[in-house]
């Protein structure tokens, strides 16, 4: 039985247990990344499982699509305003390029083999690394999910407008529609674009739709009226049975190599479906059918690696750069475990530094100046763990 409060919470509430997923899902990064430059990704056994850590970045889509779309699909069921968009342009804005222009900023000019020309460091600026060839640099690789991500940023106010007489009764339509969209974009990479070379399409948002929906959609779920998803949702045994048979599938040659070499259009295609099943459940009870209290992703060590998981993510590969020759180990070369546990625990350190003097500080400037803007006084920041993850 679904109590008003519970509504609230899916419709508009603060959920800590997507805070600490989004912990798990940075951490994810973090191996896949380890295991390939530590070569792990080789071994026959487990070689594949560590390689699949990357559909944590279908997590970290699915979380954006459904925390920047919630206000839109509350909007269009008469729930709330609809988001003003030059607030939300500011807001992702303050979000992501203080710290992100601090780490571009510092690995160019200090990381060995990271340096590179003004079209690597105007690329890497702006963002556009997936579009520029030869401009994924030492330190910076990870970031191509990033601006596949800020992509979607720019290109989901026109989504809004797209949809937006989709409202009230037919407001019904809005899933349908997205999940169509989703299906064909599955078929971006038998799409032929002529590409320089050093550039792969498949890099680029419109092969990523369905990770980013599969967020949109739970918040269409949320905001709508209760129907069997919801039902489904709250049996969390079958939905993470769901998430790992998916996550075991792609693990397999369905889902292409283990290492980075181009994924055939089959592989890719199978890839994005299952990352996109995997998020959808993994994601869905907490978004559907939210607890109170979340034991694991609720705890306070979960909210913290959340609270600091974007700089987690922005940071952990130039540790790893330089934890390489700090400790005389060759790339490649094995000691997966020691890599990783040195690798997750400075990474975790930068990440708070970077947090307490880049993140929160531009977060409370924009705060600050959102209110001066409407003429109401500043109140006091709370200090707990779920408003400070919040």
């Amino acid at each position: 039985m679904t109590t008003s409060t519970d509504r609230n919470h899916r419709v508009s509430g603060f959920l800590p247990a997507l805070e600490g997923m989004r912990g798990f899902a940075a951490m994810g990064v973090v191996i896949t990344h380890v295991a390939f430059q530590t070569g792990a990704v080789h071994d026959p056994l487990i070689g594949r499982v560590w390689a699949r850590f990357d559909l944590a970045v279908a997590l970290f889509f699915a979380l954006s699509g459904f925390l920047l779309w919630r206000p839109h699909a509350a909007a269009a069921r008469g729930l709330g305003p609809s988001p003003s968009t030059a607030r939300y342009f500011l807001s992702r804005a303050t979000r992501i390029l203080p710290a992100y222009w601090t780490v571009v900023i510092l690995v160019l000019w200090l990381l060995p083999g990271a340096g590179g020309g003004a079209t690597v460091w105007w690329a890497n600026l702006t963002l556009v690394q997936v579009f520029i060839p030869l401009t994924l640099t030492d330190g910076l690789t990870q970031m191509w999910s990033l601006s596949v991500e800020v992509a979607f940023y720019l290109v989901l106010p026109l989504l809004a407008v797209a949809v937006s007489g989709l409202r009230g009764g037919a407001a019904r339509f809005r899933i349908p529609l997205m999940l169509a969209v989703s299906g064909l974009s599955l078929l971006w990479a038998w799409v032929p674009v002529d590409t320089p070379e050093h550039i792969n399409h498949t890099n680029w948002l419109p092969g990523f739709l369905p990770w980013f929906a599969a967020g949109m959609i739970l918040a269409e779920l949320a905001t709508g009226p209760e129907i069997w998803v919801h039902r489904l949702a709250r049996r969390r045994v079958a939905m993470g049975t769901v998430a790992v048979v998916a996550f075991a599938a792609a693990a397999t040659p369905l889902g292409g190599s283990e290492t980075l070499t181009d994924l055939a259009p089959a592989e890719y295609f199978a890839k994005i479906a299952l990352g996109a099943i995997m998020s959808f459940a993994l994601l869905a009870p907490l978004t559907l059918a939210p607890r109170e209290n979340h034991r694991i992703l609720a705890s306070p060590v979960a909210l913290a690696i959340g609270r600091w998981s974007y700089g987690l993510f922005i940071w952990h590969l130039a540790v790893l750069s330089i934890i390489f020759p700090v400790f005389g180990i060759p790339a490649f070369a094995g000691h997966f475990w020691f890599v990783l546990a040195v690798t997750t625990v400075l990474s975790l350190a930068v990440a708070s530094v970077s947090y307490a003097l880049v993140e929160e500080p531009s977060r409370a400037a924009f705060h600050r100046w959102e209110r001066a803007r409407r003429g109401t006084a500043a109140r006091p920041t709370a200090t707990t763990p779920t408003s400070a993850a919040n």
